[in-house]
């Protein structure tokens, strides 16, 4: 599969999504689209059981490609077409049944935050700069970035950040919640991979897809429907050979070897 601004790697049953499109890997549209093409790539493949994404060079991802934009001044149809196809693809991320990590290892702005915050785990160098600067444009995050924020931190924090176009470090988003964990640049990648061969060797690929619909689903839904529904889930990994598999494999205190079915 060839991409222009893009680099899709697979190889242990990880998949490593590298934005490369110079000197910021901003998201043009072509770059969006090539990513969704990936993501639905590592949908459909069944050997990928995690994915990373990340920067070539210096950057995670400095925005949106603001050299589009005049295109859709004036209109209103426009602006809201770039904003609603900047969010599919970030939706799609989110929606992917396979965790995939955000490795941050430089400026991460914009529309770049937004697509790490779609990531279903984040981590980020100590000196990275996070942050939401629209306003400055006389914009507002249209990729997901004013939804995803508040539920991801606070309502407050969302405010003050976006209101303000705070930039902060990747130490300082570690801790308001922003990112996992903060790391120095040569830990970053080796932390990633860590884990995400963690999730892709060690562990059942329908319990992994139906914790993350559990996680996704509770977090809009009340207490009560977030239970319920994740007993239906619990239910429904009670049939499968893993489950069999896993609870056999702990009462004859063995390593268990599961086939993802």
């Amino acid at each position: 599969m060839n991409f222009k601004n893009i680099q899709l790697e697979i190889a242990q049953g990880v998949a490593r999504l590298t934005l490369n499109h110079p000197p910021a890997n901003t998201l043009s549209v072509e770059t969006l689209r090539e990513i969704s093409t990936a993501v639905d790539a590592i949908a459909q493949n069944d050997a990928v059981k995690a994915a990373i994404l990340t920067g070539a060079g210096k950057f995670f991802c400095a925005g949106a490609h603001i050299k589009e934009f005049p295109e859709a001044l004036g209109s209103e149809e426009k602006g809201e077409e770039m904003a609603r196809y900047g969010q599919a693809v970030c939706d799609k991320i989110e929606q992917l049944n396979k965790p995939v990590i955000a490795v941050i290892n430089g400026p991460c702005l914009g529309g770049g935050l937004e697509l790490a915050l779609s990531c279903h785990i984040r981590l980020a160098t100590n000196d990275a700069q996070l942050g939401l600067p629209e306003l400055k444009l006389g914009l507002i995050p249209g990729f997901g970035g004013t939804q995803r924020l508040a539920r991801l931190t606070n309502v407050a924090l969302a405010y003050e950040f976006i209101l303000t176009s705070r930039v902060v470090t990747g130490a300082e988003a570690e801790k308001i919640g922003l990112v996992n964990r903060a790391l120095p640049l040569d830990q970053l990648m080796p932390e990633a991979e860590q884990l995400s061969r963690l999730i892709a060797e060690e562990k059942s690929a329908v319990s992994v897809a139906r914790a993350i619909t559990a996680i996704r689903y509770g977090r809009d839904a009340t207490l009560a429907d977030g239970l319920k529904r994740e007993a239906q889930l619990f239910g429904e990994l009670m049939t499968t050979h893993d489950a069999t598999e896993g609870v056999n494999a702990f009462i004859e205190k063995r390593p268990a070897t599961f086939n993802d079915r």
